[in-house]
């Protein structure tokens, strides 16, 4: 009998490069927040990774009832860098710059507890697997 990968890890690694790439991403935004014509940019979202994964890409909800909804993934299966929606709070500043420092810095929390999200995730399976082997 042979041990099949566990893609419960290659996952989360495909995640916590996301988010580090997301990371980079809103502090190139933050540190040009004063830049003339600058325009806020963003990642698709990490659903899109999840489509266009190689071994992940068949990964769909299993659907129980006809009736139940079928969910369209954004990017079409492709992580891109993209403009950023505009932030109707600020709008384009006269110098062209659309950063908003405040969406920037709720990025980053959220970028935040992903990560943590995500270590705990393979902290638990990792845990749960030595339980299974009785180590």
């Amino acid at each position: 009998m042979t041990m099949q990968p566990i893609q419960l890890f290659e996952l989360a690694s495909r995640q916590a490069e996301w988010l580090s790439v997301r990371q980079q991403v809103t502090t190139t935004n933050i540190a040009n927040a004063n830049t003339p014509k600058y325009v806020s940019k963003d990642l698709t979202p990490f659903d899109a990774e999840l489509k266009s994964a190689s071994g992940l890409g068949s990964m769909e909800m299993a659907r129980t009832n006809a009736a139940h909804m079928t969910a369209d993934i954004a990017g079409n299966g492709r992580v891109e860098l993209k403009d950023s929606k505009l932030n109707q709070e600020i709008g384009v500043q006269e110098s062209g710059n659309t950063v908003s420092l405040a969406s920037e810095m709720s990025k980053m929390g959220e970028i935040k507890r992903q990560f943590e999200l995500n270590t705990l995730l393979v902290q638990n399976i990792n845990r749960m697997m030595l339980t299974a082997l009785g180590k």
